[in-house]
């Protein structure tokens, strides 16, 4: 049975809420202020306050304004995230697809740095620790060796699921963040005219005068981290515990970064900065230890919530037909808790070569930011879509906040641009990621429009006569074929072709099953149509976007109630067999299609599709992805041909 779900407004649900939403968000002191600092050179009140201003005034408007207030009003039936929030939008564009394939592709890459960010920036901590310090200097192996070996459990772990762990993810994450306060608040208590950092034109004066300005916000963006992935958790812990929560950990947040402001301005003059994290620097030495290992545990919970959103966005993918079909399994019971063996070890493999490379956190943040901020553009965009025409909200007011959204994270992609010679590592990740989605989505509109329906009831006598022939052999008492007729009165050419053409397939009833896939997440309905009684049924399924369809499972389901009202009777119809009460026997008929050579086409189809069917055969079989058992299964190849060949000019000559 599934768990509870605490999605309305609850001291559980916000305590749950700590651990699965804001981990990511909730590291980021850890290296926001350190990197900011660094790049800023020398670090005087006209830094400390600009920057901590900056910090202030982004979380303010980018998580805040846009995430906290305005994106999580995009509300599939509970759920959010880019393809929620495409669900939603998709009939009011054509090209809506586009902008959810790239947001989608430059978020899983998210997944591939953020993970050793956190963890190197808590593990190097133990650098301050006198007994330690010659031996955790960044970017020695024993740091490395450690956060790989972190990052290896982390997704080791992830294949029995994390209903065990995670009922800890919520005190450790209040832990972390009371401690981020208390820390904070006792510098802001030495030193406190650091709150008038608040006040944003300190923000606008370094942007607007420092010799560095306007490019500090690349590393100023690292405080936003997580603010995207906060709404694709929208589904595990519901808006109003999202909202409650963010009051608290902005709180501590904004009082750490003051924290680490007022430190830093009462060092002497002259201090090497660029020798110790501000983070750390404010923790007592007594505390150095359990401070360092809380962050530990933070980051991995933080590491833990960014894997578990990149499963949930491949299997929306699978299901909205923009990835190919994997292996997806639930290793446990809990609602929307799923793992992808194949997306696992990519991320892990990712994760570590992103370890091996950049060694130090410091050489990590350099590189971050530009991926997320193009998936925050490409939610900027849908946005767009839903304010004005799913909510109905006046144009003036429409433009007014887009304007906001693109001016505050167009800045943070023109400072983070600058960064792709730093971050060529990744690029063929994410140019991989988007490609696979781009032509699985393209290629599934081709094959698509080249689908022929024909009148299922020209052929219905047809059917019955096959089914009476005595003299055909008998293929099976049940067959059933999976159609993509949205319309119960048609039915695909080349399903009547796979019945009655070639050698004919006799059976006592035929089954057509369709699955329509619906905008709402966990949709679970089928309804029952007798096209023929007793010879021709329909199947139904309404299936939710986040639901594997396991068709044998919900045939099964299907058929059990159908005996239960009398509707159907699946005794064996062999005398031999009927007798004992055996049940009858159930064949599917999976149609592949393959890219024929008869076939004149453009290069951008001819790559896209010869893209398409190699990518095909490293995804699932049909039968593997719809929950299939191979012995009732029976697999056909045809070809699939899209522009045939004509006028072929060929002479005979007389021999």
């Amino acid at each position: 049975m599934q768990t509870p779900h605490f999605t309305k407004l609850s001291a559980a649900g916000v305590l749950i809420t700590l651990g699965i939403v804001f981990g990511d968000i909730g590291t980021s002191p850890l290296y926001t202020f350190q990197t900011i600092i660094k790049e800023g050179g020398r670090a005087d009140a006209f830094l400390v306050l600009g920057a901590i201003s900056c910090v202030f005034w982004t979380l303010t408007l980018q998580t805040t304004f846009k995430y906290i207030l305005i994106t999580l009003q995009a509300d599939n039936r509970g759920e959010g995230g880019i393809f929620s929030l495409y669900a939603l939008v998709r009939r009011y564009g054509k090209r809506l697809a586009i902008p959810a394939i790239i947001g989608a592709g430059t978020l899983l890459a998210d997944g591939i740095i953020t993970p050793p960010i956190s963890v190197t920036s808590a593990i190097e901590g133990l650098g301050l620790v006198p007994a330690l310090s010659k031996d955790f200097v960044p970017g020695h192996d024993l740091i490395i060796g450690i956060v790989i070996g972190i990052i290896l459990l982390l997704f080791f772990f992830q294949q029995f699921g994390t209903n065990v762990v995670g009922a800890a993810f919520g005190p450790v994450m209040l832990i972390w963040f009371l401690m981020l306060g208390v820390l904070g608040f006792v510098q802001v208590a030495h030193y406190p005219i650091i709150i008038k950092a608040l006040n944003p034109i300190y923000a606008w004066d370094l942007l607007s005068q420092h010799p560095k300005g306007f490019w500090l916000l690349g590393a100023v963006f690292l405080c936003t981290t997580g603010a995207e992935a906060l709404y694709s958790d929208l589904g595990h812990c519901g808006r109003k515990n999202i909202q409650a929560s963010w009051i608290l950990v902005k709180l501590t947040l904004v009082l750490n970064y003051l924290g680490q402001g007022a430190w830093v301005l009462t060092r002497p003059q002259g201090y090497d900065f660029n020798a110790i994290n501000p983070f750390f620097a404010i923790v007592p030495h007594a505390m150095l230890l359990p401070a360092i290992g809380i962050a530990t545990l933070a980051t991995i919970i933080a590491s833990q919530a960014l894997i578990s959103g990149s499963f949930t966005l491949i299997s929306e993918a699978i299901s909205m037909s923009f990835w190919p079909r994997v292996t997806v399994k639930f290793p446990s019971n809990i609602r929307g808790q799923i793992y992808i063996p194949s997306i696992n070890w990519l991320l892990c493999l990712g994760c570590i070569a992103v370890t091996l490379y950049f060694k130090t956190s410091e050489a990590m943040t350099a590189a971050y930011g530009f991926s997320i901020t193009v998936a925050m553009l490409m939610t900027t965009y849908l946005m767009y879509y839903f304010m004005r025409y799913k909510k109905h909200w006046p144009l003036w007011i429409v433009v007014i906040i887009i304007c906001v959204f693109v001016t505050v994270e167009g800045s943070f992609f023109v400072t983070n641009a600058v960064k792709l010679l730093k971050r060529l590592f990744f690029l063929v990740f994410e140019v991989g990621l988007i490609f696979t989605m781009y032509i699985w989505y393209r290629a599934r509109k081709i094959t698509n429009r080249y689908l022929n329906f024909v009148n299922l009831q020209d052929y219905m006598p047809m059917l019955k006569a096959v089914s009476s022939d005595q003299g055909i052999p008998k293929y099976s008492t049940h067959l059933i074929y999976l159609t993509k007729a949205n319309n119960s009165k048609q039915i695909e050419e080349r399903i009547i072709h796979s019945i009655l053409s070639r050698k004919p397939k006799r059976a006592d009833v035929y089954w057509f099953i369709h699955i329509e896939r619906t905008d709402a997440p966990y949709t679970m309905e089928y309804a029952v149509e007798k096209l023929e009684d007793g010879k021709v049924i329909r199947l139904e399924f309404r299936i939710g976007f986040r639901i594997p369809p396991k068709v044998n499972v919900l045939f099964r389901k299907a058929v059990e109630e159908m005996i239960e009202r009398k509707e159907i009777d699946i005794t064996s119809k062999y005398e031999s067999l009927g007798n004992f009460k055996l049940p009858a026997d159930f064949q599917f008929v999976l149609i592949e299609r393959f890219l024929s050579y008869n076939n004149i086409l453009s290069k951008v189809e001819s790559f896209i599709l010869s893209s398409y069917f190699t990518i095909s055969d490293l995804a699932l079989s049909d039968a593997k992805a719809f929950g299939l058992d191979t012995s009732e299964t029976r697999i056909e190849k045809i070809p699939l041909i899209v522009n045939p060949l004509t006028n072929v000019h060929l002479e005979r000559v007389d021999m």
